[in-house]
């Protein structure tokens, strides 16, 4: 009945409870949250992470002049529209509270991750000029 979940690996899309899209970079991570009964074996939540589609159109009046857009991957689309038809609501303020801060913390967590990233090249940068 839902082929796309199906292809991504999910086969009970009665379990679902919820889902979240977010952007890094030129990926769209979908996580597809659970509902964790005793004796399963599957986690709480799957991610699935979706190269963008990049795309060239005209900038408008000059010929030679275009603008690259990226766009969410059709794949993508055609799964995000079957868990829709799961009709996943946010039940209560107060889930939408906590999930909102769940995605808040795993920012926090991502671009604290990129920053030591960015501090460790420049740091090997400024060790080579040093030498």
């Amino acid at each position: 009945m839902y082929p796309h979940l199906r292809d991504i690996g999910i086969r009970t899309p009665e379990n679902i409870t919820r889902y979240s899209l977010r952007r890094e970079g030129e990926k769209d991570v979908l996580k597809v949250y659970f509902r964790k009964e005793s004796g399963m074996l599957i986690g709480r939540s799957s991610k699935y992470k979706f190269q963008r589609q990049m795309k060239t159109v005209s900038s408008g009046q000059h010929e030679q002049s275009t603008t690259k857009l990226s766009e969410i991957n059709p794949t993508l689309h055609k799964i995000i529209q079957e868990l829709d038809s799961l009709s996943l609501q946010v039940s209560s303020e107060k889930e939408l509270e906590k999930q909102v801060l769940s995605d808040l913390k795993h920012l926090q967590r991502v671009v604290d991750g990129k920053i030591t990233e960015i501090e460790q090249k420049l740091k090997i940068l400024t060790d080579k000029k040093t030498k």
